[in-house]
């Protein structure tokens, strides 16, 4: 039977609920919205889910902004990390230490969270989780909301000991192409097909294969698919855990939930191309198809 592999890297409700008040805890509301736009030039605006929160979250929750404080406001592409040091520091200020047990979660789409689990992993930080069906099955099932703004206090520091495979850009990707890996697109059917040009030029890198980020949910519960289904979705796309994947989509985000689910599935190699599409699909140097 197909299992994931870290169980304890996904955490339901209940289980948050049964364990809200250990001292090590520390729970994020991660979400923001992408506000797409015609006719300006870019794919979308950022809009922080910060009203949100405010106006009610999972008692005790810290809120993190990632294109505020954990991304590179002179990047060219929305979402850039910054360095492991300088992403450690900001989790540290909002409370993350070595001996944090992080959960994570966002509103609609669990791609916020995952992007910060994947963040903490990349630095080498293992003791994250994400709370499967996030702040929306935590309100469907009438469990307690707090208003306002809270924070933990500051952590003395947050060690890092990177992993930098887990992030590329567009020379790991011309790599992936030329070796033959699986280039793994997380965008909507539309966008791979090339039907959307959303991103500048419509297509997809050549080569590569889709699994939708939306399907690696259950639509009607918000809860992540079973093991099966989604073994089932990247074999189909033609990876195997035995081979490289190099995982994208707009601008790094979607592509976080297909690479967590690739992991926890026991893939050895995968990465997620940051700055994805809204690079390579602007730069005329770089190859693109479409259906």
């Amino acid at each position: 039977m197909t299992t994931y592999l870290y169980p304890e890297a996904i955490v339901s409700t209940e289980w948050l609920a049964a364990n809200h008040g250990d001292p090590d805890l520390r729970v994020y509301d991660c979400t923001f919205y992408l506000d797409y736009e015609e006719g300006t030039g870019r794919p979308y605006s950022v809009r922080s889910g910060r009203a949100d929160y405010e106006a009610g979250h999972i008692p005790g929750a810290g809120f993190l902004d990632l294109q505020g404080d954990f991304s590179d406001q002179d990047a060219p592409t929305k979402f850039m990390a910054l360095s492991p040091e300088e992403t450690a520091a900001a989790f540290a200020r909002h409370g993350v230490g070595d001996a944090a047990r992080v959960v994570l979660y966002s509103r609609g789409s669990p791609t916020r969270a995952t992007r910060f689990w994947w963040m903490l992993r990349w630095l080498g930080f293992d003791g994250a989780a994400l709370l499967d069906g996030g702040i929306d099955r935590w309100l469907t099932e009438g469990r307690p909301v707090a208003t306002g703004t809270e924070r933990y206090a500051p952590a003395a520091g947050l060690s890092v000991a990177p992993r930098p495979q887990l992030f590329c850009g567009k020379d790991r990707v011309r790599a992936a192409m030329a070796e033959g890996a699986c280039l793994l697109n997380a965008l909507d059917p539309d966008l791979h097909a090339g039907g959307n040009a959303r991103y500048g030029r419509a297509g997809r890198i050549p080569g590569s294969t889709n699994v939708p980020a939306k399907a690696l949910t259950d639509p009607a519960m918000g809860l992540l698919v079973a093991p099966e289904e989604a073994a089932a979705a990247f074999a189909a796309a033609g990876l195997s855990p035995d081979a490289p994947v190099v995982n994208y989509c707009g601008g790094g985000i979607a592509a976080t939930l297909d690479a967590f689910l690739q992991v926890q599935l026991g893939y050895g190699d995968v990465t997620v191309y940051d700055a994805s599409m809204s690079e390579w699909a602007k730069d005329p140097a770089l190859p693109i198809e479409t259906d």
